[in-house]
């Protein structure tokens, strides 16, 4: 469930249509009816203090079951965030440092509570890790259905990247017709590999540096592990290789450093 605020003003400062009574209700139905509920909050918002997350955190702790996913805002270029945030209108957005302070809060009071990080963002109590989002952050196969949605498929040999015609209008148009999805592409052995990189880094588990070698037909960059070993960013077990939880906060960092050479 996409809660994303526990107060009615930064709600509205999301743009959600929902208020926190709304969002209660719905998960004490979603409790009611499911086995396995999980909800995402979103951090580092306009205004927010270190304070008030860490209290904000603990209240979204009392009503998880078994699994939060804790997304940091960011703005990114071509979203009406980051059209707002060009004009000068999204003010008070807290600093990198007070942002990854709250992402340092995150990390402890998450821990404490048994709700451990195995992945960037999102946080299970042991064996309640999402087996859907796995899927793709291990770089497996997936379909993708509905307006927007992507996938990827293995067939014949070869991996294809899948996306959905993103107006809803134009996609419920094209249903009747089977023609709801945009020509498949095939990826390159290279897209495979940074895509492999880029997901699997996300998780606890790291990547399998074999496997990264069998995508991509050639080794990782031995002298960049060796770098990002050093720094502490890194850790290579056996054929596992792991972000440190130095080197989680910085993942888009360590990530390009082992890019494939001429990316």
């Amino acid at each position: 469930m996409g809660i994303q605020a526990m107060n009615d003003q930064d709600l509205r400062r999301l743009g959600r249509l929902h208020t926190v009574s709304d969002a209660r209700q719905a998960y004490d139905i979603a409790r009611e009816t499911f086995d396995r509920v999980s909800f995402d909050l979103i951090y580092a918002r306009q205004d927010q203090t270190l304070e008030g997350w860490r209290t904000e955190l603990r209240e979204a702790i009392a009503m998880a079951v078994d699994h939060l996913s804790l997304y940091q805002l960011t703005i990114e270029g071509g979203t009406a965030f980051g059209d707002r945030y060009r004009a000068g209108k999204l003010r008070g957005l807290p600093d990198d440092d007070a942002a990854a302070d709250m992402y340092d809060a995150t990390q402890e009071i998450c821990e404490a509570a048994g709700l451990r990080a195995y992945e960037v963002s999102n946080h299970a109590k042991p064996g309640a890790e999402s087996r859907h989002n796995k899927i793709y952050w291990n770089y497996g196969d997936y379909v993708g259905i509905g307006p927007g949605a992507h996938g990827r498929i293995t067939c014949g040999g070869r991996k294809w990247a899948t996306a959905a015609h993103a107006p809803p209008g134009q996609w419920l148009d094209g249903v009747g017709r089977s023609e709801t999805e945009l020509p498949a592409e095939p990826l390159s052995r290279q897209e495979q590999a940074i895509e492999y990189l880029l997901m699997g880094l996300r998780v606890i588990e790291g990547i399998d540096i074999r496997r990264y070698e069998r995508i991509s037909g050639q080794s990782i960059s031995h002298d960049a592990v060796e770098h990002l070993t050093s720094l502490g960013m890194v850790r290579l077990s056996g054929d596992r290789l792991r972000t440190t939880a130095k080197g989680r906060p910085v993942l888009n960092a360590v990530i390009r450093e082992l890019l494939p050479v001429g990316h």
